[in-house]
């Protein structure tokens, strides 16, 4: 007792005293005081982390906790302390009394049916031998009555009650092994313990522990562990025994030593409880240091009365020893955050395991919000700042949402201004580039409140605004409130600068809808700018023969412009309120913003109203301003329409109610207004469409209806821009859609007609043979225009008996005049390609209108067949158009597509059309001449000196098209063209653009179909073959760079070979004897050609068995040893043929080998599949630092086949080998300044999409 007396452990010096403790002790709940003013002495306690330096790790498996350890290392120096003893010999001679209250509560639960542990540790494998472990299996259970059970029985035997909790923490590990009173205690003997106790462990396969395993018993066990663990902690505190016992020096030394153990489940567990243990001393030390502020204004208060009246020195003295109370606690406290932030967090937040990375920055978040005034520091904001740039989405997730916790405390933004400066560019390219929504609609969320701070500069809050655009919903929703916020700011300086003048709502009303305009303009330019720079970078690196230096386009960039602004709509409707004000919006577009006052365009208006109107610099709108703001007008209108059928029925009514009597006066301003401007009067032709027209009859204005009817017409019969002819034609089959309104309706629709007659008679101007007359250049562009027109109206409409309408002779018919102007055609005049192609689609349209009503009697013409042959030399455009009107017709004649769905004839079967072998051919070949015409035309040099518009539009003259691509699609799989001709289109993958790309998944779905269903394998084969090898021809004949395109097209294609179902498992694959033929042949032909080729034949192995894979792999070893070649091991030249024998030897390993199969079936990893995080995939269990280093170096040798049970099973390392145990259990440590130090460039850029 004397030698135990004589040294005392760390956490018993001084806390034998401590007895009338509990007087002055209360729940961390209630108000504490204490002064930190009047304490300075104390405030050596706030001991923070050190921001320059890491701990070390030890080298270890177990690494013995830095504590001070006693100068006797005999046994009895770790017993309880010496006030102790009395007690603890009382009690030794019952100790099993704590066990009593566990036995009864187990067969309470076991006997009413809610909870049986027996038939839990069956299912499990875990013993039920530990009470607090079946407590926190128990839904029933009372955690409180729990921890103040414990409490009790800690002191009452102490080495028992914490023998209890180490075992319970040994349960949820999944071990069964345990401690008694005396091991518990003996510190130095830990490490020993734990190796004796993981050495079972190895030797099982995949153990289960509660925090991963996907039993129902264990679904709430994380959230009882944490509870259990913050309610014991505070009652400690409550009763004094946080600070006058060790439990937490006993945790802390299990835990930490626990904590570094290459046993995933010891290291994950006690991870946690580690982290769990903190958060609940924060809670502690929160109050605590209330509690201290609190003493503090009360010791004031005692001083100055003191000095008044001098009679107060008993209440003062009282006030000094809860003081030196609470700066005790303190003292302690702080020594325990920080040992576990020391021998815990630092090491673990770098952890292989993405889980356990994820558990400790989600605890930091916590140790946030409930101690801020320790944690809120750069030593610790740091490790948050790192793992932002973390592999894993959880954790990068985790950091962001601790960031938010700490920017939405305001009162410490000032401390943490530095860790802001050095993070912010990382967070701004996550916002902008992060793989993961989640991740980034977080981090948006993150930089508003930065931004509310006052922390971002004016190009870096302009990188934010523009994610309004961005492609995704989510983060377009995200970033509204930020941009909702710049829009106010914008908003109010333009109403401040109306100085002296009234400023009422409809004035701040016309100034928010300018400051829209105003910052929906400029984004534009932005992203415009943005878009122009990575284009020109994209052109650059597709030049240069080193390495790409392409950046990060952002996501936002590739949003079509045109439909940008209804995307920012849809955002903003809820946020600003500027968007749903669609009046103010429609209000201030009809004013003239050319002059100074508003003009009536219905005439004149008095002095008053005209000065209401006046037009002020506040709210007066440039040329782009007002395009942009018409966007917004129609798409805030489509918006209102849209929320209204959400609504109420009557809601509903009366707002499109509201809108149409708005638009009936407004409408026929905006036509007069930019009917000169073809893409403003294209967005007013968008707003009919959106009006309740039955209102016209109820209000009786048929005359405004009929006006309505006049302007829509006018526009459609002036303009020739396609954009503006559909529209208009969508306006009118609306007005059509109006039952109510059929008298003006026909009336109105008549009266176009006839003017669209007018109109290509008097182009034509009388002319008697159309065929070879000569038109002048106006003339050729007004045909053109009359043609589109009239084309564009055929396609909503039929119009077959006013285009066969001659007047009875008396006037050539439009059929007629088409199909004249059509025949121009032969003539091969460029500049009437636009013509002739307009012409023909309309005669298209007039056919498809005809069979639609056909008769059901048979009548054939004998003379069809002279419609089906001859050439001439048409333009190009002209030929496209031809090639497509006629795929057309042969899909609607098909003989499949002449019979109903019941297998009766319809009128179309005495019609049927077969397409001839030969023109086939001829129709394949004119396709491949198509694509290099097109990868000609789109690598033709543009002028660099043009400006801008002229570089637009070069680039979209350049652009190939892909109509008839899809029209040639659309014929295979009718039937119309057989598959076999669609080599041309597959060997053209990835030249001709990501929509041509689309088109071959079509054409391998097609593939699959006929090799799986039809058992045409011979076919597929085929196709594969002359698409590969005519892709590959472009690779040797130079006109592609490399043969990555060729590539892509492989891995396509071997998608054709089999048939995925659930969990990737085959479902059908290609009959294997086709494809080592096929395998066979190419590697004949095309060895002398190019080593390269191999590359393409790797993914065409996945329909390749073990057993044909032998016989590839000695068929190849034929040809090399034929050849007389000599492959070199380390030369570069030949690795594709490396990889492809490599691949070879893994299929015939496949079938033969020993590997483990996953739980949920046979679904194997390829060599590029296994590494940590495959592996890391299954159930809990598998140890995480076993199973990084094997994997590594499987892929360094690509010669051996990986064994994944040398991978699962490798034995420890001893521990003299401390570099290679500490690369498995942790990562490369980071040191300070390096942004990250968990993960390699490649993981990186997997994790995080732009920059990672």
């Amino acid at each position: 007792m004397a030698d135990s007396a004589a040294t005392p452990r760390r956490s018993q010096r001084d806390r034998k005293q401590v007895k009338p403790f509990a007087s002055s002790s209360q729940s961390p709940s209630k108000p504490r005081t204490t002064n930190e003013d009047d304490l300075t002495d104390l405030d050596d306690a706030d001991d923070h982390h050190d921001a320059d330096a890491e701990p070390e790790d030890d080298h270890q498996d177990f690494p013995t906790p830095k504590s001070k350890k006693r100068a006797a290392p005999h046994r009895k120096s770790k017993g309880p302390p010496p006030a102790k003893k009395p007690r603890t010999a009382k009690s030794t001679t019952a100790p099993s009394k704590p066990s009593k209250p566990k036995q009864r509560r187990t067969k309470a639960k076991a006997a009413n049916g809610h909870f049986d542990p027996t038939q839990l540790a069956s299912d499990t494998k875990i013993a039920p031998d530990n009470a607090i472990f079946n407590t926190l299996l128990n839904p029933s259970a009372a955690l409180q009555s729990t921890a103040e059970d414990f409490l009790h029985s800690l002191s009452q035997n102490a080495g028992t009650a914490q023998a209890e909790l180490i075992n319970c923490i040994l349960r949820a590990c999944g071990c069964n092994d345990s401690v008694d009173a005396d091991q518990v205690i003996d510190y130095d003997g830990v490490v020993d313990s734990l190796d004796n106790f993981t050495e079972g462990l190895k030797q099982e396969n995949s153990p289960i522990y509660p925090l991963t395993s996907k039993l129902p018993a264990f679904k709430r066990f994380r959230t009882s562990l944490s509870e259990l663990i913050e309610r014991l902690v505070l009652a400690a505190a409550d009763l004094g025994s946080l600070y006058s016992t060790d439990l937490i020096t006993t945790l802390q030394t299990w835990v930490i030593a626990m904590s570094s153990s290459q046993i995933r489940s010891f290291r994950h567990t006690a991870t946690v409880v580690a982290l769990e243990i903190e958060t609940a001393l924060c809670q502690v030390a929160a109050a605590v240091e209330k509690e201290a502020e609190i003493l503090g204004r009360q010791r004031e208060g005692e001083r100055k009365r003191k000095a008044i009246h001098k009679s107060t020195a008993v209440r003062e003295k009282d006030l000094d020893g809860k003081a030196a109370g609470v700066r005790k606690r303190r003292t302690i406290l702080a020594e325990y955050l920080k040992e576990i932030v020391d021998g815990v967090f630092v090491h673990r937040y770098r952890d292989l395991d993405p889980n356990i990375r994820s558990e400790c920055v989600k605890a930091m978040g916590s140790w946030f919000t409930h101690y801020p005034a320790h944690f809120l520091d750069g030593s610790y904001l740091r490790y948050v700042g790192w793992v932002l740039s973390d592999s894993s989405t959880p954790v990068r997730l985790e950091a962001v949402r601790a960031l938010a916790i700490v920017y939405a405390q305001s009162e410490y933004v000032g401390s943490i201004t530095h860790f802001t400066q050095r993070f912010k560019p990382r967070l701004l390219e996550m916002a902008g580039g992060d793989t993961e929504l989640s991740v980034r609609t977080a981090d948006i969320g993150v930089l508003s409140a930065i931004d509310s701070n006052a922390l971002l500069e004016d190009e870096e809050r302009e990188r934010i605004c523009l994610l309004l655009f961005d492609a995704e919903a989510r983060v377009r929703k995200a970033a509204s409130p930020f941009v909702a916020g710049v829009w106010q700011e914008v908003a109010d300086e333009r109403v401040s600068a109306i100085a002296g003048r009234n400023k009422g709502q409809r004035t701040k009303s016309r100034a928010g809808v300018k400051a829209l305009a105003m910052l929906l303009v400029k984004w534009g330019k932005a992203l415009d700018r943005a878009s122009e720079a990575a284009e020109e970078d994209s052109e650059t690196d597709e030049g240069d023969s080193g390495p790409s230096r392409r950046t990060h386009l952002p996501l936002s960039c590739g949003v079509d412009p045109r439909g940008r602004i209804p995307l920012a709509v849809e955002a903003l409707w809820d946020e600003v309120d500027a968007v749903n004000d669609w009046e103010c919006i429609l209000d201030v577009l009809l004013l003239d913003h050319s002059a100074g006052r508003d003009e009536d365009m219905d005439g004149p208006e008095s002095l008053a109203e005209s000065a209401r109107n006046t037009v002020d610099p506040a709210w007066r709108l440039s040329e782009v301003e007002e395009t942009v703001l018409l966007e917004v007008l129609v798409a805030s209108l489509r918006r209102a329409r849209l929320a209204s059928t959400a609504a109420k029925k009557g809601d509903e009514e009366t707002v499109i109610s509201d809108l149409t009597r708005a638009l009936i006066k407004g409408l026929p301003r905006l036509f007069i207004k930019y009917q000169t401007d073809e893409n403003r009067i294209s967005e007013v032709l968008l707003i009919p469409p959106l009006m309740n027209l039955d209102l016209y009859l109820e209000m009786r204005m048929m005359n405004a209806y009929a006006g309505l009817w006049d302007d829509v017409s006018k526009q459609f019969l002036s303009h020739s821009s396609q954009s503006v002819l559909t529209k208009s034609v969508a306006a009118i089959r609306h007005f059509m859609a109006a039952t109510s309104l059929t008298n003006t309706n026909s009336t109105k629709i008549l009266e176009l007609e006839d003017e669209l007659a007018t109109q290509l008679r008097d182009a034509v101007a009388g002319r008697e043979e159309i065929e070879v007359a000569t038109f002048s250049e106006d003339e050729v562009i007004a045909l053109g225009a009359v043609c589109a027109r009239i084309c564009a109206l055929a396609g909503s409409r039929d119009t077959c008996a006013w285009m066969e309408e001659d007047e009875g002779g008396k006037q050539s018919s439009v059929w007629d005049i088409i199909s004249a102007l059509v025949e121009r055609g032969r003539l091969g005049y460029k500049e009437e390609e636009r013509m002739v192609e307009q012409g023909l689609h309309l005669l298209g349209l007039h056919i498809i209108w005809k069979a639609r009503s056909l008769p059901d009697v048979k009548d054939t013409s004998p003379d069809s067949d002279n419609f089906r042959q001859g050439y001439s030399n048409t333009a190009e455009v002209v030929k496209l158009a031809a090639f497509q009107n006629l795929m057309n017709l042969h899909i609607l004649f098909y003989p499949s597509q002449a019979t109903s769905p019941r297998g009766d004839a319809l009128p179309t079967e005495p019609l049927s059309l077969q397409l001839e072998e030969d023109v086939q051919q001829r129709y394949e070949e004119s396709e491949s001449e198509h694509g290099d015409s097109s990868e000609e035309e789109e690598h033709a040099p543009t002028p660099k000196d043009g400006k801008s518009k002229g570089k637009s539009s070069t680039k979209t003259s350049a652009k190939p098209s892909t109509k008839p691509v899809s029209t040639f699609l659309r014929a295979i799989r009718a039937g119309v063209v057989h598959v076999k001709h669609s080599d041309v289109l597959l060997a053209n993958h990835g030249r001709l653009g990501p929509s041509f790309d689309l088109y071959t998944k079509v054409i391998i779905d097609v593939l699959r179909e006929e090799g799986m269903y039809n058992d045409n394998g011979d076919l597929v084969v085929e196709v594969v073959k002359k698409a590969l090898l005519e892709s590959f021809s472009l690779v040797m004949d130079s006109v592609v760079k490399d043969e990555e395109r060729m590539v892509g097209l492989a891995k396509q294609l071997a998608t054709s070979f089999l048939v995925r179902g659930a969990q990737l498992a085959v479902v059908r694959r290609l009959d294997s004897r086709t494809c080592p033929a096929y395998e066979k042949s190419k590697n004949k032909k095309r060895l002398g050609l190019s080593v390269s080729f191999f590359r393409a034949l790797i993914p065409l192995l996945k329909g390749v068995e073990s057993r044909d894979a032998l016989g590839i792999k000695a068929y190849l070893d034929q040809l090399v040893s034929d050849a007389k070649i000599e492959v070199k091991p380390t030369a570069k030249t030949w690795e594709p043929l490396r990889a492809y024998e490599k691949k070879l030897v893994s299929i015939m390993h496949k079938g033969t080998g020993k590997g483990r199969k996953a739980k949920g079936g046979a679904v194997g990893t390829s060599d590029e599949e296994s590494g940590p995080e495959a592996e890391g995939r299954g159930e809990g269990g598998v140890e995480q630092g076993d199973e990084v280093e094997p994997a590594r170096e499987t892929r360094a040798r690509p010669g051996l086949r990986p064994r994944p049970k040398a991978v699962v099973r490798r034995p420890p390392t001893p521990s003299g080998d401390d570099g290679q145990q500490q690369s498995d259990v942790e990562m490369d440590g980071a040191e300070d300044g390096d942004e990250v130090a968990q993960e390699t460039p490649k993981s990186r850029t997997a994790g995080t999409g732009g920059r990672c």
